[in-house]
């Protein structure tokens, strides 16, 4: 107990962890609205940035502020008045941390929301409630759910505009719950609010009474962790070999360790280990914080790991805890990959060309192998398709020059997703989910 806990009344603070959650919907459902409204309420804009927007709203003509402005930063989206790229804001009450992540509303912008969502423990879906369920409220749903997203919160917003009424809220959630169903999502909660007026947001407000469920941030407070109620394996992507390195006549350090992020699982001191894909053991003999030993390490955590065997290890070597692998619960080593892909380039996919994947620290070439079909993302149809334009979804199958160890994306977030990058401009061209 350290000497501040001892004080007479001193009472924990309570830590639910960070939180990444995402906002999402039709075009002018008022997801920027949602955000800044949640930001100034919960006290998390500074006084010039306030101020900064306010001028902007007087200069249009606004009678109050329009707390829009706080995500939609870009120009283009002022003039327009709509969320072009992903805006990310960051903020804490006394319970938690939280990083939100505003999609675009637009179909031609589902890339932007594919890498918004790629990283959310938590979407939120806006529906104005005048509109009822839309086609790019079905679309953000079926991304929702095909990226693994754990929880969805389908916020029925402007509750304002239909005087609150407890009818329009029921026929949006049928309607919602009728198509949840036929895409297979079991897991979402509702919650009718007003941005405009922040009702049911972080106070309760007056006019929503008949509603007897939890305010907006009293979900966000106590959503599960990321990694929570999974049964995830060890996983360590080794990002860099720390050798001992002596600048000048002084020793900065005198060991041999293997630095990078825990994605999953936790591992201890003394703990047996497997590297992959060699298969090649040894144990844990320290772990480093900075200049700190801990006795253990956890999803979320960059540590460096000194084992008790020297062994041949290198950037994108994947590090496992032996006893998973015994129990017949290995990592596969795999030369093709079958994955639903987002194609994020404006230049199609070309099946004649090899591309980069990298998962995880790894990297290799790859050629496709196959396009299985394309969904349309209006009617979430399959279809057939022999090429991929810019925010196309499919399922294809890529053969690999060198083996990858991979989980299916629906077990493992981390080492089940890839990126494929154009080798000659080095850019981003793709983003996948290993089936």
């Amino acid at each position: 107990m350290s000497a501040i806990e001892r004080i007479p009344g001193f009472v924990q603070p309570v830590d639910n962890g960070l939180l990444r959650f995402l906002t999402c919907g039709s075009v002018d459902d008022g997801k920027s609205t949602l955000i800044g409204r949640l930001l100034y309420d919960t006290r998390a804009i500074l006084a010039d940035t306030l101020s900064a927007i306010e001028r902007t709203s007087q200069r249009r003509g606004m009678a109050s502020v329009d707390l829009s402005l706080l995500t939609d930063g870009l120009q283009a989206e002022r003039e327009q008045g709509i969320t072009i790229d992903v805006a990310y804001r960051y903020f804490s009450t006394g319970r938690r941390k939280y990083i939100i992540a505003d999609a675009p509303g637009h179909e031609q912008y589902t890339r932007n929301m594919v890498t918004a969502a790629s990283t959310a423990d938590l979407a939120i879906i806006l529906i104005d409630a005048r509109k009822g369920v839309l086609t790019q409220t079905r679309r953000h749903s079926f991304l929702a759910h095909l990226l693994d997203i754990p929880h969805l919160v389908v916020a029925v917003n402007k509750m304002d505009l239909v005087d609150y009424d407890q009818a329009t809220f029921e026929r949006i959630r049928a309607d919602y719950l009728d198509f949840a169903a036929r895409l297979g999502i079991g897991d979402a909660a509702f919650i009718p609010l007003s941005a405009l007026n922040g009702d049911m947001l972080v106070e309760r407000g007056e006019r929503l009474n008949w509603y007897a469920g939890p305010t907006l941030l009293d979900i966000l407070e106590n959503a599960p962790e990321a990694h929570a109620g999974r049964d995830e394996g060890f996983r360590f992507p080794v990002q860099y070999v720390c050798r001992p390195q002596v600048p000048g006549d002084r020793l900065l350090h005198d060991f041999r360790g293997f630095m990078g992020r825990v994605e999953s699982g936790e591992i201890a001191v003394g703990e047996e280990i497997v590297v992959l894909p060699s298969a090649q053991r040894s144990r844990i003999r320290e772990i480093r914080l900075g200049d700190r030993s801990l006795p253990a390490a956890r999803a979320g955590q960059s540590v460096t790991l000194l084992l008790e065997d020297e062994i041949d290890i290198s950037r994108g070597d994947m590090i496992t805890r032996a006893a998973e692998v015994d129990a017949q619960q290995p990592v596969p080593a795999v030369r093709r990959l079958d994955a639903m892909l987002c194609w994020m380039a404006e230049t199609p996919l070309d099946p004649q060309r090899k591309y980069l994947i990298r998962q995880t620290t790894r990297e290799t070439r790859a050629v496709l192998a196959a396009i299985d079909y394309r969904v349309d993302i209006n009617s979430l149809e399959r279809v057939a398709a022999d090429r991929l334009v810019m925010n196309d979804i499919a399922r294809v199958a890529f053969k690999l020059a060198q083996p990858l160890c991979v989980d299916a994306y629906a077990d493992n977030r981390a080492t089940g997703a890839f990126i494929v990058i154009d080798e000659a401009t080095n850019n981003t061209v793709g983003a996948g989910m290993i089936l």
